[in-house]
């Protein structure tokens, strides 16, 4: 087995139903959740028990929406060896949010998070990657707030998120937050997102294997994927109205998802972004 293969990964989930998502944020207010039957518990579920059978570990990035209507299924996370982490709690972009919005929003959740494991939440992950140049004071909040680390840039050229000229390898941020990126692969002198998400689903698996082992020969430091518990659930309800770009990120190969996940859960090793980064969040203490 090469280096590459041998080196332990990060898995990361986002743990968010279907009518959280950015995309459909036009045509779901809110308002309209508590009306709308969950599907995320059943699906965390199954993510659970593929990992189980692969011997892989998770960070699980909890909204605080879903952690409240579900504490038992943020338990059984926590019971199975994976990293409890927070998402925040309503799904709103940080930089859409005043400082004092953002602090209750992160707070809110780490809180609840905590209650329900009795333990620390290290992790925090912005919705949509949507800590930028204008939400920059999101850093010391979350450090303020007791967060180790955050893994909420992604520095690529986006429609909805990124900032491709900030740091592409985690690094500790002047607030003495530990920031891990999403992972790109720089090449012809251009930054791919190759994070997971609707790129992994939309490619086949021999390219994305391809560019994984590609990154991890060239970077020499783990690589990070991540995704969302709807992105295994080809029969989830089909929400009306959206565009066509938004309908073709959010469905596209839904059906393919989870043999495509369990090629990538046999060919890498996979841990939690606390297990990953474990010395980094030491030295950051």
């Amino acid at each position: 087995m090469s280096v590459a293969l041998q080196k332990l990964n990060a898995m990361t989930v986002d743990v968010e139903d279907y009518f959280h998502v950015a995309a459909f944020e036009k045509q779901i207010q809110p308002g309209d959740w508590d009306s709308l039957i969950p599907r995320v518990d059943l699906n965390t579920r199954r993510l659970l028990d593929l990992f189980d059978q692969h011997q892989a570990k998770s960070t699980f990035f909890f909204l605080g929406w879903v952690a409240e209507k579900f504490p038992d299924l943020v338990k059984e996370v926590q019971r199975r060896g994976h990293e409890v982490a927070s998402h925040g709690y309503a799904h709103t972009k940080v930089h859409q949010q005043t400082p004092a919005e953002f602090r209750a929003d992160a707070s809110k959740a780490k809180d609840m998070l905590e209650q329900l494991t009795g333990q620390p939440v290290v992790g925090y992950r912005a919705p949509s990657f949507s800590i930028n140049k204008q939400s920059e004071w999101a850093f010391e909040i979350l450090k303020e707030l007791g967060h180790g680390y955050s893994s909420s840039t992604y520095p690529v050229k986006h429609d909805l998120y990124g900032v491709p000229d900030w740091p592409q390898q985690p690094y500790l941020r002047p607030e003495g937050l530990l920031e891990i990126p999403m992972p790109t692969l720089v090449m012809h002198g251009k930054q791919l997102p190759i994070a997971g998400g609707g790129y992994f689903r939309l490619m086949p698996y021999w390219l994305s294997s391809r560019l994984i082992s590609k990154f991890l020969q060239e970077d020499k430091m783990p690589y990070m994927f991540y995704f969302h518990p709807w992105e295994i659930d080809p029969a989830q309800p089909r929400v009306q109205g959206a565009g066509l770009k938004s309908r073709f990120r959010h469905y596209v190969n839904l059906n393919r998802m989870e043999n495509k996940l369990a090629a990538l859960l046999t060919q890498f090793n996979w841990g939690s972004l606390e297990q990953v980064y474990q010395s980094e969040l030491q030295n950051s203490q």
